[in-house]
C-alpha cells in the first residue's frame, strides 16, 4: 500500500479520490482583481526591469534563483541527471531569448516553468519518435539506454533507519517508474500540482486551458498513476503503452 507520503500525489493532498471526481468551478461575480506581488515576485520583476535598462548581472541572478528549480522540473521529466542538466541549460537559452518579450500576462515563474516544460516535452517527443524508428534496429551494446527516463533518479539516498525507511524509499520507487509509465502530459500535469505546488489558477494559466478543464485532466492522471503503481505492486509490471493523456 502507498504510505502517506505518496497518497498525496494519487489523491490531491490526501483526499478521498472518490470525492475528488472534478467539478464546474462556480461562475465568477466578476473579475478577480489581481493579488499584489509578493516581495519575492516584486524583486524578480525588478530584475526583468534593470535587464531591460542594460544591467549585465541583473539577468544572471534572476536565472541562478530558479536554476535549481528548473533542473528539478526537467529530472521528474527526463530522469536522467545528465540529460536533465542538458535540458535546464536549453530552457535558461529559451529564457534568456524570450525574456525581451515577457509580457507580464502572468506570474515570472509560471512563464519560465511553461517555457522548462516546453522544452521537456519537445524532448521526450523527439526520443518517442527516435525510439519508435529504430525498433527494428539490432541493439548494439546498449548504446542510447541512458535517454530512457529513469525516474528514480533524485530519490533519498543513504542507509534508513529503520523498517519505515525502507517501505518509504520502496513507495518512492515505485511512484517514480508509475509516473514514467503514464503520459508526457499526465506527467507534466502531476509534477507542476503536487511536486511545483501550483495550484489550479497558475497550472490553467500555464496551459491555456479553463481551471475546470485542469481538474478533470488531473483527476484522470492520478487515475492512470494509480492504475500503473496497482501494477506494480501485483507484480504485473508494465506491460501496456502508457496512456498519452489530453491532446
Amino acid at each position: 500500500m502507498p504510505t502517506a507520503s505518496a497518497k498525496s500525489i494519487l489523491t490531491g493532498g490526501g483526499a478521498n479520490p472518490a470525492s475528488s471526481a472534478p467539478t464546474d468551478p462556480p461562475a465568477p461575480s466578476g473579475p478577480r482583481p489581481p493579488a499584489p506581488p509578493s516581495e519575492a515576485e516584486a524583486r524578480e520583476i525588478a530584475l526583468v526591469h534593470a535587464h531591460l535598462a542594460g544591467d549585465p548581472s541583473a539577468l544572471a541572478e534572476l536565472l541562478g534563483s530558479y536554476q535549481d528549480r528548473l533542473y528539478g522540473v526537467c529530472l521528474r521529466m527526463i530522469g536522467n541527471p545528465e540529460h536533465a542538466r542538458d535540458l535546464t541549460q536549453d530552457a535558461m537559452v529559451k529564457i534568456i531569448q524570450g525574456i525581451d518579450r515577457f509580457s507580464g500576462r502572468s506570474k515570472l515563474s509560471t512563464w519560465m516553468i511553461r517555457v522548462t516544460m516546453n522544452v521537456c516535452l519537445t524532448e521526450l517527443r523527439r526520443l518517442k519518435l527516435r525510439r519508435h524508428a529504430s525498433l527494428d534496429q539490432p541493439i548494439r551494446g546498449g548504446k542510447g539506454a541512458s535517454d530512457a527516463p529513469t525516474h528514480g533518479a533524485g530519490l533519498p539516498s543513504g542507509e534508513p533507519d529503520a523498517p519505515s525507511g525502507v517501505e518509504r524509499r520502496e513507495t518512492l520507487a515505485r511512484l517514480s517508474e508509475a509516473l514514467a509509465l503514464i503520459g508526457h502530459d499526465q506527467r507534466a500535469l502531476l509534477i507542476l500540482r503536487d511536486m511545483q505546488s501550483l495550484d489550479y489558477r497558475q497550472i490553467a494559466e500555464l496551459l491555456d486551458v479553463p481551471v475546470g478543464t485542469v481538474k478533470s485532466r488531473l483527476f484522470r492522471a492520478r487515475a492512470a498513476l494509480r492504475e500503473q503503481i496497482e501494477a506494480l505492486e501485483q507484480g504485473r509490471g508494465p506491460d501496456a503503452e502508457p496512456s498519452s493523456g489530453p491532446d
